[in-house]
């Protein structure tokens, strides 16, 4: 692979997928790639491939330490600047790994100011929002909501760079639509970088950045190159992933990252020290995310890893995905956050592990005591950071 890379020549990857002919041109990071990712199938006709993050948290479990490692290396890329930073992650694939940048990002750079804010499916609060879609996504409507704190609607206002987050960019056009939108806002931007696991825009599209927003544009991704999809067998697309109302009460929460946080998260201390007591030594644990509320479970798998728990995490999702490749398991179970629609778990087959425990920022609900009864979990119901609950399954 080195080889190629020092003569100038790209590595190829070829993936005979399910649904059509995937080859990838790989300019950096081909050395990890394994490593980073794998290839999945989508029941999507819109985009028939997927690349599948195995460093995010999201389908494939992750131990803690290896996650945080993989924003510390995205926060160190991201440019010095004058001002406060906004850093926006993209719902929901990449919450928790947005989250994870940005406070790494402030524990490298003490005394700096920065604001962190996620996009999100669903509405909460009565202020206003900004509206956007992903294109390609099986869940194409998205929102951004303007901090409800005085210093967090400043930050927001006063920010001269913007540091948007997602685990892959391919075409760059959701970036460009939100970047647009903030900066209407605020004019003061000046900057934009994107901090990604993998950049697949390809070089000419990589270079034209800047000329696409407008302003000065950089790039920080851990595996770059390009990639072409000839789709042969289209997939009939799963039933809808998304049924938005504005009025409709979802139960999300407005704590943890939708609204504006200017600091890191909390760890809850005192229940990784009881729950990690609890656990035998050997026992395989899982700390499951649910939907877009990924990084304080992230925490609590980070904290129960630091008392010597064998422990991965991972998350939810309402992507339909083809059991192939990366995918060896599928669950499905309904969305505990009421739309009414199909949420997934994957590569978690029951009784994997010892204990799964189930971090959720939804009331409980039948939803979620039907994925506690096919994984034998546990519910811990986060009111915030700090008021952490265990709610009684049996």
């Amino acid at each position: 692979m080195n080889a190629r890379l020092e003569a100038g020549l790209p590595v190829r990857r070829s993936e005979r997928l399910p649904t059509g002919l995937l080859e990838v041109d790989l300019y950096s990071g081909a050395e990890e790639l394994d490593a980073l990712l794998g290839f999945a199938a989508r029941a999507n006709a819109k985009r028939g491939f997927l690349f599948l993050s195995k460093v995010l948290g999201k389908h494939w479990p992750v131990r803690p330490a290896d996650m945080l490692a993989v924003h510390a290396r995205l926060a160190a890329g991201v440019p010095d600047a004058e001002g406060p930073v906004l850093f926006i992650a993209m719902a929901e694939t990449a919450v928790g790994l947005g989250q994870g940048v940005f406070e790494a990002w402030l524990r490298a750079n003490p005394g700096r100011e920065a604001l962190f804010l996620h996009t999100t499916r669903y509405r909460v609060g009565n202020g206003p929002i900004i509206e956007f879609e992903e294109a390609h996504s099986h869940a194409p409507r998205q929102f951004l909501h303007m901090p409800e704190g005085r210093h967090e609607q400043d930050l927001l206002l006063q920010a001269t760079t913007i540091v948007l987050v997602d685990d892959e960019a391919s075409t760059g056009n959701t970036f460009v639509n939100l970047a647009r939108a903030c900066r209407r806002l605020n004019p003061a931007i000046a900057r934009v970088h994107l901090a990604v696991i993998t950049n697949f825009m390809g070089q000419a599209a990589t270079s034209a950045l800047a000329a696409r927003f407008g302003m000065p544009a950089t790039m920080g991704a851990l595996v770059e190159g390009e990639y072409r999809f000839e789709q042969s067998n289209v997939p009939v697309d799963a039933a809808p992933a998304q049924r938005f109302d504005a009025q409709a009460e979802r139960g999300a929460s407005t704590a943890f990252g939708r609204l504006g946080l200017a600091r890191p998260l909390r760890t809850p201390a005192a229940l990784a020290r009881r729950l990690a007591d609890g656990i035998a030594p050997g026992d395989k644990v899982l700390v499951l995310g649910t939907g877009e509320f990924m990084h304080a479970s992230t925490l609590l798998g980070a904290a129960l890893e630091a008392h010597g728990v064998d422990v991965v995490v991972q998350s939810t999702t309402r992507s339909p995905i083809l059991a192939w490749g990366a995918v060896r398991y599928a669950l499905s179970f309904p969305d505990n956050y009421g739309e009414g629609i199909a949420n997934f778990l994957y590569n978690v087959a029951p009784g994997q592990y010892a204990q799964v425990l189930v971090c959720h920022e939804t009331p409980p609900n039948a939803a979620l005591r039907e994925l506690v009864r096919q994984l034998g979990a546990r519910l811990f119901h986060y009111h915030t950071e700090d008021d952490v609950e265990e709610v009684p399954v049996r």
